[in-house]
């Protein structure tokens, strides 16, 4: 894509600091880090999200997060972290080029989990009915 930020990376036009490279993936820095170290691990094809995306892109991607992982938590010391990805706007995606977040984890690290909800009475089943529906 001609004006994807991380299609440019890829192609040497905007400067990154590439942790990882392969044939198919690219690992480099988040310069706006939610944790130093916290890292993007990009397919080299272009996909718009992780809805449009093929299993043969998503599983390279998941096994290079897994290498991208432990090396940033050893490189950090930290203590874990956190793999995620953001699908569509509604779910914070910024950049239209599927992508995960790598992002180490320290104990007492200030950083929030999500807030846990409940069902209400019989909510579950329904919910679980609509979804299984999709499927």
């Amino acid at each position: 894509m001609e004006n994807c930020i991380f299609c440019k990376i890829i192609k040497g036009e905007l400067p990154s600091a590439k942790i990882y490279e392969d044939e198919e993936t690219l690992a480099f820095l988040d310069i706006q880090p939610v944790q130093l170290g916290h890292a993007l691990v990009i397919p080299k094809k272009h996909s718009d999200n992780f809805s449009q995306s093929l299993s043969e892109v998503i599983n390279p991607l998941l096994h290079v997060c897994q290498k991208v992982g432990e090396a940033v938590k050893k490189g950090v010391a930290a203590d874990g972290y956190n793999v995620s990805m953001n699908n569509g706007e509604a779910a914070g995606q910024i950049v239209h080029h599927l992508h995960f977040h790598v992002i180490p984890r320290y104990f007492n690290d200030g950083l929030k989990p999500w807030p846990h909800k409940k069902y209400k009475e019989g909510e579950i089943a329904s919910v679980a009915a609509k979804i299984t529906r999709e499927l």
